[in-house]
């Protein structure tokens, strides 16, 4: 019985790797083709490759793409820290209720309906003091720090949920100060939360399209927005190529992130077992 549930999920899992992974092998094959024709093969080439590297409109794109990206990830973790920290730590306030359910609804909230209310607010705010003047790096960052918080957010009360009071409160019992207790415990504590939630906000924002497209002017188009006004006029190979370079890219980060997270949590564990053994 053991055996054939093993072997049943053995396959499920090896049928849902399949699909998420063969599109993009696919993906990454197709891009080294020498035919102008995305589906029909015509030799191994760096073709698209080099036509890629001499396309200013879309080296264009992905430096807006990487700046607001950065941004909106820097900000939205150090906000989102706050956030968690004040759903967690701060116990019951008046207003609770209120601030979690704001702080979840971009969760559940449809894109394109975050992406029209923002559109509307950037209308109003520009008739009453003429700001933003053009919509572009700025309300595009400013939409994405808008969403991309509440993942944070949740991400940092699940590892402060999970991580418990002891050290806080020892530090505290022997001294420490609020701020102090927050900066040598607290913080290096977060760090693969704190990781996991800039490299979340990071995708998120590099990965919009819908809320992207509704804050977005003219000449600030991002990678998203650009991929798909070309898709929208069919397949092209350099699209591929440039897929491919994402791929690899974010395949370095994932491996650098979790190598980092790897260590954090070894050095936490060692922590622990040292102040058990000085316990007993």
């Amino acid at each position: 019985m053991y055996g054939n549930r093993s072997r049943f999920l053995t396959i499920m899992l090896t049928l849902g790797l399949a699909f998420f992974y063969i599109p993009m092998i696919l993906l990454v094959i197709y891009s080294f083709n020498h035919s102008k024709l995305v589906p029909v093969w015509g030799g191994w080439s760096l073709r698209w490759y080099s036509e890629l590297f001499q396309s200013p409109e879309v080296w264009q794109a992905v430096s807006l793409s990487l700046q607001i990206a950065v941004v909106n990830a820097t900000f939205a973790t150090a906000l989102g820290t706050l956030a968690g920290l004040a759903m967690v730590r701060f116990g019951r306030f008046r207003g609770r209720t209120l601030f979690g359910g704001m702080l979840v609804a971009p969760l559940v909230m449809p894109e394109v309906i975050t992406g029209l209310s923002l559109l509307v607010f950037f209308i109003s705010l520009n008739q009453l003091i003429g700001w933003p003047a053009e919509r572009g790096f700025a309300t595009i960052t400013i939409a994405h720090i808008t969403f991309s918080m509440a993942y944070v957010a949740v991400t940092i009360q699940a590892r402060l949920t999970g991580m418990g009071q002891t050290l806080e409160e020892a530090a505290a019992d022997l001294g420490a100060k609020p701020f102090k207790v927050l900066t040598a415990i607290t913080i290096p504590q977060l760090t693969p939360a704190l990781i996991s939630g800039w490299l979340l906000a990071f995708t998120l924002s590099l990965d919009d399209l819908v809320i992207a497209s509704f804050v977005t002017g003219p000449g600030a188009n991002t990678l998203p927005i650009l991929i798909f006004s070309r898709i929208r006029l069919g397949l092209r190979p350099d699209i591929n190529a440039l897929a491919t370079i994402m791929i690899l890219v974010i395949a370095i980060c994932v491996a650098i992130a979790a190598i980092v997270m790897f260590r954090q949590q070894r050095a936490d564990m060692l922590d622990r077992q040292m102040a058990e053994r000085e316990e007993g």
